[in-house]
């Protein structure tokens, strides 16, 4: 079957769109559906370990989320930062763009500017500062990247970092790692369960709309990632892996070979993952609930087969689950 981009899209309730995350985090729900089976099981994540076959191998994403965001004038300015060229010289999606034109040198703050010296087709703007990137004076107006749809608040930023974050450079979080805490991790680390770490830093492509009815039209955001020799030597050892989150998948499914063979490595990924797709490392996924019309939405729906996800997504609406990125989570098995 020939998807179009209109087969993706659901109603959702905003009440169903989460705002903050659950406390604890690992009490957010769990849905686990066995695609053996077909069934349905509503718990929460607290239990994963009850779930999780003895031979997995847990696969996360540990890169970490930076405050790309900068704020000036009561949030009326601001710089989304992309790439950084040096340490005052970076591109940047910036808001209200009539005001960042080429040449011209922008007021952001006291002792605070920025001049605009190219602008790409796309609306991307390289910026000289008049201070470095790392400067203390620029500390008050760094923000997390939280999503458009939650509301800009910075108490919630540690949350918005998984536990096991450590590798600076994403724009947004791996969010289906959220749902873990140190005590969860230690009672499946305890149960046997093995843990093994991959980086795939997120970028803004994560949020771009798919825009073309015909799937095989949508360009595909790229996404850099890296994988250790241990962490291969783990993977090539591992009779079973789950997945957290979309992104380890993207690692996953770009750097295995057939059969089942990982190799250090250090690259970008555009891989776009669509019903049909032929899984060659995953086993297993644990994800939270997408937006529509989303390519997060494609890949759960190639894992679990369409209608299958279409099923899910109405029993979590039913069910009143929360959504996106601080809501709750479900495992794929």
């Amino acid at each position: 079957m020939n998807f179009t981009l209109s087969d993706f899209d659901y109603n959702l309730s905003e009440s169903l769109i989460a705002q903050s995350p659950a406390h604890p985090r690992d009490h957010a729900r769990l849905l686990v559906y066995d695609r053996k089976s077909g069934s349905i099981t509503d718990d929460h994540f607290y239990n994963l370990g009850q779930y999780l076959p003895d031979s997995t191998t847990l696969v996360v994403n540990n890169s970490k989320v930076e405050k790309c965001r900068l704020l000036f004038d009561e949030g009326k300015k601001e710089l989304f930062v992309t790439s950084v060229s040096n340490n005052n010289t970076i591109e940047a999606l910036v808001r209200p763009g009539k005001k960042f034109k080429q040449g011209k040198e922008i007021k952001l703050a006291k002792n605070i500017s920025a001049k605009v010296t190219h602008i790409a087709e796309d609306g991307l703007r390289t910026l000289i500062l008049s201070c470095d990137l790392d400067d203390p004076k620029l500390a008050p107006f760094k923000h997390t990247p939280f999503p458009p749809y939650i509301e800009q608040d910075e108490s919630l930023s540690d949350e918005y970092q998984t536990v096991y974050a450590k590798d600076l450079g994403s724009k947004a979080a791996p969010t289906a790692g959220l749902h873990f805490t140190d005590e969860l991790l230690d009672q499946l680390k305890g149960a046997g369960i093995k843990r093994s770490e991959v980086t795939l830093h997120v970028g803004l492509g994560t949020f771009a709309p798919v825009k073309t009815e015909n799937l095989e039209d949508h360009t595909m955001h790229s996404e850099w990632y890296h994988l250790e020799q241990n962490t291969c030597d783990e993977l090539n050892a591992a009779g079973h892996i789950t997945a957290v989150g979309t992104t380890s998948v993207r690692v996953l499914e770009t750097a295995s070979g057939k059969p089942r063979t990982f190799r250090p490595e250090s690259k970008e990924t555009d891989i776009f993952i669509t019903p049909g797709y032929d899984f060659k490392a995953t086993d297993a996924l644990i994800t939270n609930f997408h937006l529509p019309k989303s390519t997060l939405l494609m890949l759960v729906a190639a894992f679990m087969g369409f209608d299958e996800m279409k099923r899910l997504y109405e029993h979590a609406i039913k069910e009143e689950y929360r959504f996106y990125s601080f809501g709750d989570a479900m495992l794929i098995l």
